[in-house]
């Protein structure tokens, strides 16, 4: 009597397969309504598939540090986190022997801002300016000057000290292009700790004299931060430059070293400003964070939050309470990043704690700009874009229609060979594995806007193995169902007692598949990656398909004539699976014969 309980017991614990169709039924009605309300109804994809361009940068010795691989990989690292920092979808970044590193980046949101910066890759410092002007030429002829004089009158701002400037890695702009009258609006650099009450406010930049640098000339100036004077043949250089000439632009940053006096240039508003800086005050290295926030308190807009290493934090300290003492520009440090002015915000105040705050004349972006670069911009070596090629959508199309032709052409075999050899039981297998594609199909195009995730061709041959993954999870279950048939069990106790015996085989195989995915995932790099993502997701979803899906729908298809009667087309026939009549019905039948 007990027995036959329990055995009651364990078939009406299975009576509510409708459950779990209904809880499959929910998650497809939900991750398809994410698609839309995301707006991203197609996965997104890959530079193989979509287009994109492929840098090579070659790396070279720099500020004494050797090209090793322990170099290499933290580069490869920093360069990596500043172009996911841009929000770069499978941006991909590896070295190839051992001096190059290749920089895939896909076509799409960002892509060409990325390589941008990617090719600005040496190191950051933090300089004190010590000269400025503008640093495009007149359009007028310029009257001589003396020879003593530093340099040409300019038609354009030339006696004014700009706040700030930005490249166009950085992005920044001024709210208005500078004009002789007017200066662009200068940024400040303030204690990011204190309130918005306690902050001294930004004092617009002094006016210069016209027609020389920004900064003392003479031989003995000196200042807190050092010697302050601009030698002669800096003051020629100074005056020869022309920042709108690439070539002696790239000669002037090319000879910047972080113990020398440089000439530079730097773009605020689409103008150029060149620059005179001292030596390095600050390394690049020895910052450890930085972010752009809107400032809500103090009114100033989007601005730069950086902090400093403890290192950093005492020289930081050290250097706005040498610079607030100075005269305008003199206050002012500048922002290098390999050569360029990225910012030149002056500084009013010592500011100690190893936290500042960089406000101005930002837009979000160009917030977000300056403090990617402050947060990845040093690197310990310096490298060149040796090679650059560019992969066409065109290409990447005819790539993704191979692909999605070698996957159709392997859906169809495998559903050929179910129709075959299950026949009615392929109806469930079929249906099986169009829910199991609607949710990888789903969650991919989420996971698209969610974290980045691309689809490239590897990714879709992990998709396509993935189907005969799944195909064989559905045979482990059918052939179960059919071992219980020729024990001689009705279809229903066969579907019971076959499924405990498959659910350990799957989920087995299903371990093995996801644990082979996840550790080529750890260990591989580049493209290679989108294989294991992807047949480890479809791994996962296999299991929650078997058990929500196949299961519950095989349960209720059992209880249906067509197959529970074992129709010759559903799969289930005795006759083809050589089933024999219950032992049971043998001795009853035994019996009879003796009692007549």
């Amino acid at each position: 009597m007990a027995a036959a309980n329990k055995g009651r017991r364990s078939s009406g614990s299975q009576g509510y397969p409708g459950r779990a169709l209904a809880v499959i039924l929910v998650a497809l009605v939900a991750l398809t309504g994410g698609i839309f309300i995301s707006g991203q109804r197609t996965p997104r994809l890959g530079i193989d598939l979509a287009g994109g361009v492929s840098i090579t940068l070659t790396a070279k010795p720099h500020q004494g540090n050797a090209v090793t691989k322990a170099n290499m990989n933290t580069a490869v690292d920093i360069i990596n986190r500043r172009v996911n920092g841009l929000g770069v979808s499978e941006a991909e970044v590896q070295t190839e022997g051992s001096d190059n590193i290749i920089v895939n980046i896909p076509k799409g949101t960002n892509a060409d801002q990325a390589e941008q910066q990617v090719g600005t890759t040496a190191r950051l410092d933090f300089r004190q300016v010590l000269a400025v002007q503008d640093g495009q030429p007149a359009k007028a002829s310029p009257s001589s000057s003396p020879s003593g004089s530093p340099s040409p009158t300019p038609s354009k701002s030339a006696t004014t000290a700009p706040g700030s400037s930005a490249s166009p890695k950085a992005g920044s702009k001024a709210t208005s292009t500078p004009t002789s009258s007017s200066s662009p609006q200068g940024r400040a650099v303030t204690d990011a700790l204190k309130s918005a009450a306690d902050k001294a406010p930004a004092k617009a930049p002094t006016p210069l004299p016209t027609g020389s640098p920004s900064a003392p000339t003479s031989p003995g100036a000196t200042g807190a931060t050092g010697d302050l004077s601009i030698p002669a043949a800096l003051q020629q250089k100074f005056a020869a430059l022309d920042c709108t000439n690439s070539i002696a632009l790239g000669k002037a940053r090319a000879a910047n070293g972080p113990k020398d006096k440089v000439v530079t240039c730097g773009q605020e508003g689409g103008h150029w400003y060149k620059y005179v800086l001292g030596p390095t005050l600050i390394d690049g290295k020895r910052v450890s964070g930085a972010n752009a926030a809107f400032d809500t308190q103090g009114g100033n807009g989007w601005v730069v939050n950086l902090t400093f290493d403890s290192k950093g934090a005492g020289q930081f300290t050290k250097v706005t309470g040498d610079l607030a003492s100075q005269q305008q520009p003199n206050n002012q440090f500048a922002i290098d990043l390999d050569g360029d002015v990225v910012s030149a915000p002056r500084v009013s105040q010592a500011l100690p704690g190893g936290s500042a705050q960089i406000s101005g004349s930002f837009t979000q972006k160009s917030a977000q700009d300056l403090a990617n670069v402050l947060k990845y911009g040093s690197l310990p070596v310096a490298f060149g874009v040796s090679d650059k090629t560019t992969v066409s959508p065109a290409l990447g199309n005819e790539q993704l229609r191979g692909g999605m032709i070698a996957g159709a052409v392997g859906l169809a075999l495998v559903v050929l060979y179910l129709l075959l050899y299950y026949r009615g039981l392929s109806f469930v297998a079929v249906l099986s594995l169009m829910v199991s594609a609607a949710l990888t199909y789903t969650i991919m195009c989420l996971l698209g806007s969610a974290i980045g995730f691309a689809l490239n061709l590897p990714a879709v041959c992990g998709a396509i193995v993935a189907i005969g993954i799944t195909a064989d999870s559905f045979i482990v279950f059918f052939e179960r169902i059919r071992d219980g048939l020729r024990e001689g069990r009705s279809l229903q106790p066969a579907v019971a007692r076959g499924w405990p015996r498959a659910r350990r085989t799957i989920l087995v195989s299903d371990f093995v598949s996801f644990l082979a995915a996840a550790v080529l995932y750890v260990v591989s790099v580049g493209k290679v990656r989108g294989f294991a993502f992807t047949l480890g997701l479809t791994t996962v979803l296999d299991v929650a398909v078997v058990f929500l899906f196949t299961l519950p729908l095989m349960k209720i298809l059992s209880r249906r004539p067509f197959y529970a009667q074992g129709h010759k087309w559903s799969g289930l026939n005795p006759e083809s699976l050589g089933v024999k009549a219950p032992l049971r019905r043998v001795r009853r039948q035994h019996t009879e014969t003796k009692e007549a």
